[in-house]
């Protein structure tokens, strides 16, 4: 709030973040009271020196504008040059008018710039004024004019949303800082730093900056420290850079005057902190004014400083202004190295020439103070209006590389689409700024610095290490009293030290025990002067985010259900078809019976036990296909082609037999043991007693998510009692967590078994604290340890008998199917095939021949009936033959 403090104080102060400003003006003394009346009669009598406005009769005088400005400093000379610009383009574009500006020094003084802004009003008749730069002077200046009813346009950086309700003449001509400091933001961000340091001018103007830095800093989850520096001090300067250089945090956010941050880098670069690891990162407050530095205090002390700027767009109307103010600047200031007009000025320059063009309309007061809030106005740099008494704020800002003896542009920042090369509708626009090209950073480094180091000037890491472990593979504590020594080993721990070994730089750190639950072990690491890490058999869970952070887990995330091994009845009714599945049955049945035709086709009419009826040669066709299983018969069969049927058939049912009974010998076996408990709705439902380890979150998920009855549920302390209660019946199951579930059964492998699913939740990890650097280099070194196996290496030679996790869980053996068999079946099809083709072929040839024979038979009977009668006709002295068959046959024969 500002207000006048009885004591004759004037303060300012913001109690978001306990930043304050005070503007002293004390008077409860005589010497103080006479010191402020000299004050102010030297004053008068300077504004008294500096003239009144000239009235000559070549000019038509419209009306006043007066202007406040440091002189002393580079954004008054900027702004005084511009707005003297503005006001002669102005008055040229406008020849039968004319308007007149005052310009007045405020040294950056507030009482000097109250003096300047009553005079000006009330003895100059100005309607407007313009300026001043810092808020310590606009408060003081924005009293007056709302009271004479004179609309004040502020250049200053800071300017609270209550000002314009205290003070209704006050128009914010200066963009709010919020969108830059979300750009500031995002840098941090896309680098994945996750803490900086703010170090910023411990006064009013600075204020308002600050604070929307700290909320931007906090939506990306960035932790912050600050350090408030006062406006003139070298030796706190150099305090606060010694212990900064001590501390942890390497990445640096300056908020600072020009003139201050030049002074701080100066002193940065002696004591070696603008050198590799470190980063810079500036503010616009600094930033749009690098042009007015000297190239070579760039050249020797800001090298790899990244900035944001405000966006100056070169358009033709800039372009222009540009030749002038450089041509008019260097006559009016030749002390200045550079020449070229910066944001303030073209601030300046539009402010001047919007509010000039309201009062060359006639209107003063509250009509100009409304003209000015609904004009739109386009200026050197684009569009230009108020929104609630506030210029609109800016979105595109410039971010820039200091390398050599000036800056590069890298690119863009816009609040909408992030990260840009360019500004135009085809750009490609990312939400990080590695996008944007390579950087610089100081020490000449391309490489991304991590954005912290170990602090040289800290102790050991606290590391917090459970004591109430109940399986002391993980973590095992024994303290020797002979020696009055603790030692920690275990799994756990020893994971954490090859863990650290890895890291590229060295972490130093001391396990200390924590007698207490896992829950209140992790808040310790909130209560940071308790614990910096915890390492142990600690699992991740949501509820323990509110007070750290974690690695990724280096066990198996989930909870299962161990039961005890009962033995399974082994006389199920169809067991004996379980070595092979119904298809292979179904084939082994049909090549059966196919087999057994072929061979009772070519057999039938050599055996006479396969004629008879059709009843009986069915029934001695099945017979002969399921007798070739058990014996080859192959006396009995009198053709070659049955033989070579059945010795192929009887090869593949040797082979058939033997794989079925070593199947059925392997269901037989493994089938001998099964978990008392398939599921937890069994449980449920007869209202079983389970039991759980100590830790709070598994009962949580027993209760709230598989919803148990608590009553039914009971917590152990050792696996020994665990054992004890589940083969004596006291509890029907126990559920643990993946990775201590494998120790247990690896000890009590025959007994207890896995039953059901696995619950995903849990999953052992290091925790750290929220935001802190360390977590990123140990996460990677974790997954490093992971992905060559050592984590694996590791585990094994900790936890013994893993395999025997496996006994008895396995519900089902694999039938075996056609796919491993069809080669058989298609090599007894094939010969059967080839037999049966064989054999029909040869008794259709011998059929064919019968016939053939027949016919030979008939003709040889019909020749010989016909030579006879012609032997009675013409021969009566023939010589009478027998007339047999085979005579006829050779007769013909002879024909």
């Amino acid at each position: 709030m500002s207000d006048f403090c009885p004591t004759g104080f004037f303060q300012l102060q913001d109690n978001r973040k306990g930043l304050a400003a005070v503007v002293v003006v004390k008077m409860d003394t005589p010497f103080s009271l006479f010191s402020l009346l000299a004050l102010v009669l030297m004053l008068l009598l300077e504004t008294a020196a500096a003239g009144s406005v000239d009235t000559g009769a070549d000019h038509q005088v419209k009306g006043i504008i007066g202007a406040i400005v440091d002189d002393g400093s580079r954004i008054g000379k900027e702004e005084r040059v511009a707005m003297e610009m503005a006001m002669e383009a102005f008055n040229d574009y406008n020849n039968n008018q004319s308007l007149v500006l005052l310009v007045r020094n405020s040294r950056k003084e507030p009482l000097r710039a109250a003096v300047v802004a009553t005079d000006l009003i009330k003895t100059q008749g100005a309607k407007a004024i313009l300026g001043p730069q810092t808020w310590e002077e606009l408060s003081l200046v924005a009293e007056i004019g709302s009271r004479n009813h004179i609309p004040v346009l502020s250049f200053a950086d800071m300017t609270p949303t209550w000002a314009t309700d205290k003070w209704p003449f006050l128009l914010a001509a200066s963009p709010n800082q919020h969108a830059e400091m979300q750009a500031i933001a995002s840098i941090v961000q896309s680098y994945e730093w996750h803490q900086v340091t703010v170090i910023y001018e411990d006064i009013g103007s600075s204020l308002s900056g600050v604070i929307h830095l700290f909320d931007a800093l906090r939506e990306k989850g960035i932790e912050i420290n600050h350090v408030g520096l006062p406006p003139v001090s070298s030796l706190s300067l150099t305090k606060e850079l010694e212990r900064l250089k001590g501390e942890q945090c390497r990445v640096f956010v300056v908020h600072l005057s020009s003139s201050l941050a030049v002074h701080l880098f100066k002193r940065a670069k002696r004591m070696k902190m603008m050198e590799n690891e470190f980063v810079w990162i500036t503010t616009s407050k600094f930033t749009n004014l690098i042009h007015s530095v000297k190239a070579s205090t760039i050249a020797s002390t800001m090298q790899g400083i990244v900035g944001v700027k405000s966006y100056i767009s070169y358009n033709r109307h800039f372009q222009d202004f540009h030749f002038r103010f450089r041509k008019r600047f260097s006559l009016e200031h030749p002390e200045e190295s550079n020449h070229e007009p910066g944001v303030y000025a073209v601030q300046a320059y539009d402010a001047l020439w919007m509010l000039a063009q309201a009062m060359s309309e006639g209107k003063e007061g509250k009509l100009l103070l409304e003209e000015n809030l609904h004009r739109h106005f386009r200026g050197l740099n684009g569009k230009v209006h108020f929104i609630n008494q506030k210029v609109a704020p800016t979105n595109i800002f410039q971010i820039i590389n200091i390398i050599g003896r000036s800056y590069r542009e890298l690119g863009f920042w816009s609040g909408s689409m992030g990260f840009s090369e360019k500004i135009d509708d085809i750009a490609n626009h990312s939400l990080s700024m590695k996008d944007l090209g390579q950087v610089f950073w100081p020490g000449g480094f391309s490489n991304t610095p991590r954005g912290w180091n170990l602090p040289t000037n800290s102790k050991p890491l606290r590391v917090g290490v459970p004591t109430r472990s109940i399986f002391k593979t993980y973590v095992d504590i024994q303290y020797d009293q002979v020696k009055n020594e603790t030692s920690i080993s275990g799994l756990a721990i020893e994971l954490f030290n090859k863990t650290v070994k890895q890291l590229l730089f060295p972490l130093p750190y001391d396990l200390i025990p924590f007698n207490g639950t896992y829950d209140e072990l992790v808040m310790q690491i909130d209560l940071k002067q308790n614990f910096d890490a915890v390492v142990g058999d600690v699992a991740i869970i949501s509820s323990r985010y509110k007070y750290a952070e974690f690695t990724q887990p280096f066990t198996e995330a989930g909870l299962v259900m161990l039961v005890p091994l009962q033995l399974k009845a082994s006389n199920r009714a169809w067991l004996f078809m379980r070595p092979f599945t119904k298809a292979m049955w179904f084939l082994i049945v049909i090549i059966n019976i196919y087999n057994g035709f072929v061979v009772w086709l070519i057999e039938r009419h050599h055996c006479l036990e396969f004629n008879g009826s059709a009843l009986n040669q069915t029934a001695s066709l099945l017979w002969l296909s399921i007798s070739t299983l058990f014996s080859y018969n192959g006396e009995r069969l009198h053709s070659n082609l049955s033989r070579m049927t059945m010795a192929v058939w009887l090869f593949v049912a040797l082979v058939l037999t033997q794989i079925y009974t070593a199947n059925l010998a392997s269901i037989l076996t493994t089938q001998a043991l099964e978990p008392t408990v398939s599921g937890i709705e069994s449980l449920q439902k007869s209202n079983a007693v389970v039991g759980h380890t100590q830790a709070s979150f598994v009962k949580r998920y027993l209760v709230d998510v598989l919803h148990f009855n608590p009553r039914n549920m009971k917590h152990y302390t050792s696996p020994e009692a665990l054992a004890d209660d589940l083969r004596n019946g006291a509890v029907a199951a126990i559920f643990l967590e993946s990775a201590v579930a494998k120790l247990f059964l690896a000890r009590y492998c025959k007994s207890f078994t896995m039953a059901g699913p696995t619950y995903k939740v849990g999953g052992y990890g290091f925790a750290f604290p929220k935001g802190s650097p360390l977590l990123h280099s140990v996460t990677e070194a974790l997954l490093n340890l992971s992905e060559t196996g050592k984590l694996r290496e590791l585990e094994n030679s900790m936890i013994a008998a893993q395999n025997c996790t496996e006994v008895g869980i396995s519900e089902d053996i694999n039938s075996l199917s056609l796919d491993s068999f069809w080669a058989l079946f298609s090599l007894t099809g094939c010969i059967s095939t080839l037999a049966l083709i064989v054999y029909v072929s040869h008794c259709k040839w011998e059929s064919n021949h019968s016939i053939f024979a027949n016919w030979i038979l008939m003709l040889s009977v019909i020749r010989s009936w016909a030579n006879t009668q012609t032997n009675k006709l013409f021969s009566k002295n023939v010589r009478k033959v027998p007339e047999t068959s085979a005579n006829t046959l050779q007769l013909w024969t002879h024909v």
